[in-house]
């Protein structure tokens, strides 16, 4: 499995943290950066990794801010991307079993660092349900286009 991971400045330390997470279990991992905790745009990091997985160059993308919510409404204006704001873990595993989200955001400042490492695992290691969760998904899908 291959993630794009991005954070802005408020997400920086805990990007660090989950590409360790990340790299132990044998991820491939592309960071889009930033690369410091220097201020910077979140849109500007959230879009490339959306755009990666949207284009199949990545299976998953990960997003970090200070809430993670700019992160998730950047993302999800690029086509194709189903970007979920998650701070616990029966979201995160509930986003990928009935909504196959394929871009989670969190909030560095929201929730500390052992519970974003537990939801980041979870949320990688749940698949998809589909069944009747797969109507639903085509009808978003219908929306973008």
């Amino acid at each position: 499995m291959k993630v794009a991971i991005g954070s802005d400045h408020g997400g920086y330390n805990l990007k660090e943290e989950i590409k360790t997470m990340l790299s132990k279990k044998g991820v491939e991992i592309e960071d889009v950066g930033c690369d410091c905790a220097d201020s910077v745009d979140y849109a500007d990091y959230a879009v490339p990794v959306a755009e990666k997985v949207a284009a199949g160059e990545a299976d998953r993308g990960i997003l970090i801010c200070g809430t993670g919510i700019g992160m998730s409404i950047a993302a999800n204006k690029v086509k194709g991307i189903r970007c979920a704001l998650v701070h616990d873990l029966f979201s995160a595993k509930a986003t990928r079993a009935h909504n196959d989200s394929n871009v989670l955001a969190m909030g560095e400042r929201v929730i500390g660092p052992g519970l974003a490492l537990e939801i980041a695992e979870t949320w990688l290691d749940t698949e998809f349900e589909g069944g009747r969760h797969e109507k639903r998904i085509e009808k978003v899908s219908a929306i973008e286009n």
